[in-house]
């Protein structure tokens, strides 16, 4: 916490109490390098970590979601839940490190699929034929092609 006196980035807690209706904590700071005191105020943040969907909507993201369509994706595949945990830590950390609070959909989906390409080529092509809603059969063999490609360009 900077102080705001002098700009002092370091302080020291002289007393901490919970507000009077339990929503924020009071703190009472003073500054190593000018010993002023200073008061600062933590609240819960309730702004919400938002998805851009394709069609411009917005959703809170939620990592249970991101799980699910893994958990299909990766169905009677040999994928340990652990991999599966990584990626949606992943995915989430995408949309809390944004500067925005949010990020879009083609964002998190491009994440996955690069994941799941190098994790499972079959849970790849499920996630893809959901994530990139093929039209027809064509769209569905491009992308095979492209991924057959890339694992023999290795």
């Amino acid at each position: 916490m900077k102080c705001p006196f002098c700009g002092h980035p370091e302080d020291k807690v002289v007393d901490s109490r919970e507000s009077k209706e339990g929503e924020a904590i009071r703190r009472r700071r003073e500054c190593i390098a000018c010993q002023k005191r200073f008061t600062t105020y933590e609240r819960i943040d309730e702004i919400p970590y938002m998805v851009v969907k394709k069609d411009g909507r917005r959703e809170r993201f939620e990592r249970q979601k991101v799980l699910n369509g893994l958990l299909r994706a990766c169905e009677k595949r040999p994928v340990r839940m652990g991999e599966l945990e990584a990626i949606v830590n992943e995915a989430e950390a995408l949309v809390v490190d944004s500067q925005d609070r949010e990020v879009t959909t083609k964002e998190i989906g491009e994440l996955i699929m690069s994941r799941l390409r190098t994790l499972d080529k079959v849970a790849h092509v499920r996630f893809a034929s959901v994530y990139m809603d093929f039209k027809d059969v064509k769209e569905f063999m491009d992308e095979l092609k492209g991924l057959l490609q890339r694992d023999s360009g290795r």
